[in-house]
């Protein structure tokens, strides 16, 4: 049976369209069907890709990845990058006719940076590979393009374009949204500079890049900000090794430290408390390096758009004098009664305002902030449960594990 696409487009139409994009920027394109298995091709397999193939095992097709990314830029309506078995780039564009996926565009392979020793070692982590088969692989790499930040850019715009006749007019409202793809490019730039940097230093965790992404957050320059998170994931990846977990362990200590800061900045505080919880129940579906990347880069935009728009109430003043209240006397015996008191407010009027004002009753604030601080213990000493809930006025270590996954979707162990 022959496939869909052909009879939207020729053939022979689309092959002309393949070949002049690969004639015009000398990078290899395809189109693969549903299963990732390509139907049309211009651009010559790399020497590298092939030498590259035999150490993949079985069931680790290229096509099986292919059709993969596929399925996520279908799901992101929009272009993805990603990377391969063999830790090269490509760009995957989804193509549908009234509404229906009808196959994919993949440009590829390519490499952000020059390619360096430390890149191939990297791959030898990942599949058993001889030292001879790793210098080939190492001679091999020379063959493959280097694409800037500006190519990448209208590489993008190209393929939009290119094969906009194949979608339903009513498909289409508006160019994919560019800046996943401008984010996705950004982290991987910085993981191949990372990577060269590493193969002649041993570079250290850059904690001053935190300091300096606090600050944006704070003042509120979100693109600088952005840049700065891509700059430490880029970081995190090429010194752990595409640890899913461990990039994910690191994704939410940045997310609670964004969130602090956030809340400096003048965010509702039980709004940003809740994000950050909402992202660490998100992370237990989240499979791959890419959508933790842009996962976190949306909680970045989710957290500078509450500082944006924040307004405060008229009882502001005396609802942040609360908070602070709180803020200091959690792990005491607090109560709804004695915070009224402390802000010279009857209690029913308090508790009415403070809903109003935090968006949560004083109870469900007062655990938001006690979860917040026991992730904090979690995240960075050896106190045991028990300890650390009587640390931050937890009843018993029972209570404190029900509210913690209440809120958190998974208990105080697994998140340890």
């Amino acid at each position: 049976m022959e496939p869909y696409i052909y009879s939207i487009i020729s053939k022979d139409n689309l092959q002309e369209m393949l070949e002049s994009f690969q004639v015009c920027l000398g990078l290899p394109i395809q189109f693969i069907d549903n299963d990732g298995n390509s139907l049309e091709s211009e651009g010559k397999c790399t020497t590298y890709c092939q030498a590259f193939r035999k150490h993949l095992p079985h069931q680790n097709t290229c096509a099986k990845l292919h059709a993969s990314a596929s399925k996520r830029a279908m799901i992101l309506g929009q272009s993805y990058i990603f990377s391969c078995h063999a830790q090269l780039n490509h760009i995957v564009y989804p193509l549908t006719y009234k509404n229906v996926y009808v196959g994919s565009i993949l440009v590829g392979p390519f490499h952000l940076q020059p390619v360096n020793t430390n890149s191939i070692v990297d791959v030898s982590k990942r599949h058993p590979i001889s030292p001879t088969d790793l210098i080939d692989l190492y001679q091999k790499s020379g063959d493959i393009p280097v694409c800037e930040e500006e190519t990448i850019k209208h590489i993008n715009r190209l393929l939009y374009y290119l094969f906009l006749n194949l979608m339903n007019p009513t498909d289409i409202a508006k160019e994919p949204n560019k800046e996943k793809l401008y984010n996705q490019m950004k982290t991987k730039q910085a993981l191949a500079i990372h990577q060269f940097h590493t193969t002649h230093t041993q570079e250290t965790y850059p904690y001053e890049k935190e300091k300096e992404l606090i600050t944006k957050v704070k003042t509120k320059n979100i693109e600088e900000a952005k840049d700065i998170l891509n700059d430490l994931l880029g970081y995190v990846l090429a010194s752990e090794g595409n640890n899913i977990d461990i990039m994910k362990a690191r994704a939410v200590e940045l997310c609670s430290l964004l969130s602090r800061a956030t809340i400096e900045g003048g965010a509702a505080t039980d709004h940003i408390l809740k994000i950050n919880n909402s992202f660490i129940k998100m992370l237990q579906s989240i499979n791959t390096i890419d959508e933790l990347c842009n996962r976190l880069q949306e909680t970045v935009d989710t957290f500078m758009e509450d500082m944006f728009h924040h307004i405060p109430s008229k009882n502001s003043e005396l609802i942040k004098k609360a908070i602070r209240y709180i803020s200091k006397n959690y792990a005491n015996h607090i109560t709804l009664e004695e915070t009224a008191n402390y802000v010279h407010l009857n209690p029913a009027y308090f508790s009415t305002i403070f809903k109003q004002s935090c968006g949560s009753s004083f109870k469900e604030y007062l655990n938001l902030v006690r979860i917040e601080e026991s992730k904090h213990l979690l995240s960075n000493t050896d106190y045991s449960i028990v300890e650390i809930a009587t640390a931050t006025g937890f009843e018993d270590q029972s209570y404190f594990s029900k509210v913690f996954k209440k809120y958190t979707g998974i208990t105080p162990r697994q998140y340890r």
